[in-house]
């Protein structure tokens, strides 16, 4: 039975994009910025589109509506949703939440972009 058990974790596994990081920092600032707004059901939607100077570049909104077609991860109390195009570009990338001399923003660390501009939101596959 053990020899059944792994192969279907091998092939859920392999059917299941790479899991995307959403850090500690991020999910703060998240909690911070909702809390702001005053409403609970508020939640934070990255998202890729075509544009910037690199051809695609990352979005970030905040939503009450999940669709169908939306990922959905939780951590410390609040919710991130990522649409299914959006997905397979951010597949392994690192939502992470940075404050340093040039300010403060969120940054994404994509293993998926073979180059990405200056101002870190754009980027191309």
């Amino acid at each position: 039975m053990s020899a059944v058990a792994e192969t279907l974790d091998t092939t859920t596994s392999s059917d299941l994009p790479a899991p995307i990081i959403f850090t500690d920092s991020a999910a703060a600032k998240v909690a911070d910025l909702v809390a702001e707004e005053g409403n609970p059901d508020l939640k934070l939607r990255v998202f890729v589109q075509g544009g910037g100077c690199s051809g695609f570049q990352y979005g970030f909104t905040f939503d009450e509506i999940v669709n169908e077609d939306d990922t959905q991860m939780s951590k410390n109390g609040v919710t991130l949703l990522i649409d299914a195009m959006s997905l397979q570009y951010l597949a392994g990338a690192e939502i992470d939440y940075k404050e340093d001399l040039n300010g403060s923003q969120f940054v994404i660390k994509n293993p998926n972009a073979t180059t990405t501009c200056g101002c870190g939101s754009s980027f191309s596959v």
